[in-house]
């Protein structure tokens, strides 16, 4: 039985959990001293051993990911913290930000000091007002003690920190939109190449990693590499927020070893809500295919997770029973990727508008069977094809639907409409 591994979330039971005085109580920032007497290319080395992968989705090893910043350019390099969470099911990275914003804090200077950053930028979505206060009090926290500014505990190194509220638009969870929106211009991906860690932020080599990423700095320089493969998996290293919510009894952010289960997690959730079962569940958020009870002894880790058809992702686990109807919840996902849809290449604008039209059509049970082709179609279209990976997610909530569930879609059309009951999927339906 794989059990809780509270790293960055160990003191979230403390009411004062996101001062400094408490962060520094159960030895915060010390990871930062030990830093600071380290060579910058050793801390990146160390990061590297350690198997770090990127905590955002994507999964891109961290530590290779400093590595690409390249030695010859003259121009000043930048780290970027991406903490614009924003997709249906994540919500990780907020909850980090309000209980223990110091690990980030500390994370970044530790970060920007191996990468020679003397600069560094945190993205947060403006909808989230409270966790900008409370991060943003925490930064002055660490400049009125030393932690940063100029000279960092009397090192020679300096560094500036500023806090940035986006403007609430999903596609600045994409790297380079986020670049865009932090220089002032229209959030929109950019044509890679060239890459951020060659031309990023103000055309200058930028590094930019997720909110949890960087939060797992401080613990791996404190207590090394060796510790961090010590959990996990060979090829997906160390710990990791599971969130589970949805039709679970006791939903949440559990930090768990990657490799965990989904039947592991729910034991420790307390199961499934009374006197229902698992019908489906996304591992890694709603732009990765949905997988089903079958799935529940999966390891959620990268590479197994992905041999079974899905993408681990942000570890966002929606759960749902038998009480949602599949061909709804599809539906309402794409019309989250319609309205987020930056507009910049067309099949993304037009498909997820025209997927939009096709679950509409099904729901109310006005479609046919050719319509389920017509979407396949449609995601054939986009998967690939799109600017960025904004598209290709949408696609993978509609077709993993259709392949588990593609008697559901036509039980639509033979009752005329949805079968069924909605208010039994919500809460305050009692499921009854």
């Amino acid at each position: 039985m794989t059990t809780l591994t509270p790293v960055l979330s160990r003191n979230w039971d403390r009411p004062d959990s996101f001062t400094l005085a408490a962060y520094r109580e159960t030895g915060g920032y010390q990871a930062l001293r030990k830093a600071l007497t380290m060579e910058p290319d050793a801390i990146v080395e160390l990061v590297k051993s350690s198997g770090l992968r990127g905590r955002g989705g994507a999964g891109f090893p961290t530590g290779m990911k400093w590595g690409f910043l390249p030695k010859d350019n003259p121009n000043p390099r930048y780290l970027v913290v991406n903490a614009d969470e924003s997709e249906p099911g994540t919500c990780k990275d907020i909850p980090l930000l309000l209980a223990n914003p110091h690990a980030l804090v500390e994370g970044i200077a530790i970060a920007s000091y191996a990468i020679r950053s003397n600069t560094a930028f945190v993205y947060v979505r403006g909808e989230v007002l409270h966790v900008i206060r409370r991060l943003r009090h925490a930064v002055a926290e660490a400049y009125e003690a030393g932690l940063l500014g100029r000279d960092v505990l009397g090192s020679g190194f300096d560094l500036d920190v500023v806090v940035h509220a986006g403007a609430g638009a999903y596609i600045c969870g994409e790297e380079t939109a986020l670049l865009d929106s932090l220089e002032g211009y229209r959030g929109q991906p950019r044509l890679k190449p060239p890459f951020p860690a060659v031309a990023g932020l103000y055309a200058s080599p930028t590094v930019v990693n997720n909110v949890e990423s960087i939060a797992s700095v401080p613990s791996i320089v404190a207590n090394g590499a060796e510790w961090f493969t010590s959990m996990g998996t060979e090829k997906s290293a160390g710990f990791g927020f599971f969130s589970l919510s949805g039709h679970v009894t006791r939903p949440g952010q559990y930090e768990a070893p990657l490799g965990v289960t989904l039947r592991e997690l729910l034991d420790m959730a307390g199961g499934i809500r009374a006197g229902h079962e698992l019908k489906f569940w996304t591992p890694g958020g709603s732009s990765t295919p949905i997988f089903t009870a079958d799935h529940l002894d999966t390891p959620l880790d990268f590479e197994s997770v992905g041999a079974a058809g899905s993408m681990l992702g942000t570890r966002a686990l929606q759960i749902f029973d038998e009480t949602t109807c599949v061909v709804r919840a599809v539906g309402r996902w794409i019309s989250f990727y319609a309205h987020e849809s930056c507009g910049k290449c067309t099949p993304c604008r037009e498909g997820n508008y025209w997927m939009v039209q096709v679950l509409e059509r099904l729901e109310d049970g006005r479609g046919t069977e050719a319509d389920l082709d017509r979407l396949l179609d449609i995601c054939d279209n986009l998967l690939g094809r799109s600017f960025c990976a904004l598209g290709d997610g949408a696609t993978s909530p509609v077709t993993s639907s259709i392949k588990y569930f593609r008697q559901e879609y036509l039980d639509h059309l033979e009752h005329g409409g949805c079968p069924f009951d909605h208010a039994k999927s919500t809460v305050w339906g009692g499921g009854r």
